[in-house]
């Protein structure tokens, strides 16, 4: 399985270059003199990117050998990185993180396939959640160490430290990993028609409402845990640790509760604390101690939405079809998150960063709707 975990680092690299934001919110907001609402803003060019990008990226490279793509990929990543640890003002940085989204955009969605290919039949499942287990690990690790990186050396040490991990990535791939040729082509036409199901349409909108009210809040939490618990720096790492490990054990839970009793009933629970958790957010935090235990839960609920989500879809389109609609929820959770920075900016500037959280839980109580207006017998477990 050493292969898989290459593809598992590489994971890892893009991942920090989408998450890292978050970390570096401050230093961004502090050393090029705009907005924290503004700063959340290279969330939303990234992920809106990644969203509109992804699908296109997957038919204009899909006669590509794999791991020359993948190769290709984290070198665009690198690029993106350090454009932005070089950027001047805040408008190329918005610009780099365009490029750095191509580079993920790319990446991820091939070397989830490529690891399926790399795996024994009876280790498919095993190798897909270690490749997302480097996503998983950048929210971890990535995000606590930027914002410390970034109160020691600024955005921009950041930012490069991200791309010489690109670029060790790539070195990693091209001595570690096969050649793999490309799979049939399938163009953009066939990539959206299995998405016009009424049922697949209403997934699809839960993920998007999900991942707006969740990373609206996230993208602005150092902000929001200084203003309610007053905490500053290595304490707001800590906490950000604290929440990934919480989303670690989520993204875990979250499969085999979906394995043991399907979709809906998992999805029903999650979306329900979920709320709670978000709404209740300005009044528990208070503290250090609280604000962890609070960071944990949330982190532990909202990431173990991803296994019965894509559980659901490949239920509704099973065999070929059902990679097709995986790809495409893949943009529907970026371009929620694109959403989340637009979003949660406008929240902030007007109404204040203590509402934002639970304006947050009205968006996730859509989410819930969704759940509960999609025909009952297409979420039970085959």
């Amino acid at each position: 399985m050493s292969r898989i975990h290459l593809l598992a680092a590489g994971a890892f690299a893009v991942g920090t270059s989408g998450y890292i934001v978050t970390g570096v919110l401050p230093a961004v907001s502090r050393e090029l003199q705009v907005s924290p609402a503004a700063a959340g803003q290279l969330v939303t060019a990234f992920a809106i990117a990644y969203a509109l990008t992804s699908p296109v990226l997957a038919v204009v490279t899909g006669r590509w050998e794999r791991r020359k793509l993948m190769i290709a990929a984290l070198l665009t990543s690198a690029v993106g990185n350090a454009l932005a640890a070089i950027a001047p003002t805040f408008e190329l940085l918005l610009g780099a993180r365009v490029i750095s989204a191509l580079g993920a955009a790319a990446f991820t969605p091939v070397a989830t396939t490529v690891a399926t290919v790399l795996a024994p039949p009876d280790h498919r499942g095993r190798a897909v959640a270690t490749v997302f287990g480097g996503l998983t690990f950048a929210l971890i690790l990535g995000v606590p160490l930027g914002n410390v990186i970034g109160e020691q050396l600024g955005y921009q040490g950041v930012f490069a430290s991200v791309a010489v991990i690109s670029v060790l990535g790539a070195f990693a791939i091209q001595f570690g990993v096969p050649r793999v040729p490309a799979p049939p082509f399938a163009g953009l036409r066939e990539r959206f028609e299995a998405a016009k199901d009424r049922r697949v349409l209403l997934v699809l909108g839960m993920t998007v409402l999900a991942c707006l009210a969740a990373f609206s809040v996230f993208t602005y939490i150092a902000p929001i845990l200084t203003s309610i618990a007053n905490v500053h720096g290595w304490t707001i790492s800590v906490l950000l640790l604290v929440y990934g490990v919480g989303g670690a054990i989520g993204n875990t839970l979250g499969g085999r509760i979906t394995d043991r009793f399907g979709s809906r009933v998992p999805l029903l629970v999650i979306f329900a604390v979920f709320i709670v958790v978000l709404a209740t957010l300005p009044f528990t935090a208070t503290t250090a101690a609280t604000a962890g235990i609070v960071l944990f839960v949330w982190g532990l609920f909202t990431w173990s939405v991803n296994p019965p989500i894509q559980n659901w879809l490949i239920e509704l389109a099973p065999g070929e079809s059902s990679g097709l609609l995986l790809s495409v929820n893949a943009s529907a959770i970026y371009f929620g998150v694109g959403l989340s920075g637009v979003f949660g900016g406008v929240i902030v500037s007007n109404v204040g960063l203590l509402a934002l959280p639970p304006i947050a839980a009205l968006i996730a109580l859509g989410a819930l709707g969704l759940l509960l207006a999609q025909p009952k017998p297409a979420l039970q477990t085959a």
